[in-house]
C-alpha cells in the first residue's frame, strides 16, 4: 500500500467525525449535566475545527466564540442555579 496515496485531509476528517460521533452520544447519555455540557463544547470546537479544515475560517471562528465559548457559559450559570433532585430529597 502506497502512503503517499492517502489523502491526510480526508482521515483526519473521519477522525474528527467519529469523534464528533462519540461526543454526541455522551452528551445525550451522561446523566451529570455539568459533563454532558462539556462534551457538548467539545463536540463544538470540534466542529470549528471541522469547519477550519474545510477552509471557512471565518464559520469556525464563529462556532468556536459562539458555540463552545458563549453557550456553554450560558449552560453552565444556568445549571449552578439549579438544585439536584438528590438534594432536594435530603432537605
Amino acid at each position: 500500500m502506497n502512503l503517499g496515496a492517502i489523502d491526510w485531509h480526508t482521515v483526519m476528517q473521519v477522525v474528527i467525525f467519529i469523534i464528533m460521533f462519540l461526543t454526541v452520544i455522551y452528551t445525550v447519555q451522561a446523566k451529570d449535566l455539568m459533563l454532558s455540557v462539556v462534551a457538548l463544547a467539545m463536540f463544538s470546537l470540534l466542529l470549528s475545527l471541522e469547519f477550519y479544515i474545510l477552509q471557512a475560517p471565518d464559520v469556525a471562528i464563529a462556532e468556536a466564540a459562539i458555540g463552545a465559548g458563549l453557550t456553554t457559559a450560558i449552560y453552565t450559570l444556568t445549571i449552578k442555579q439549579t438544585v439536584r433532585r438528590e438534594d432536594e430529597l435530603d432537605e
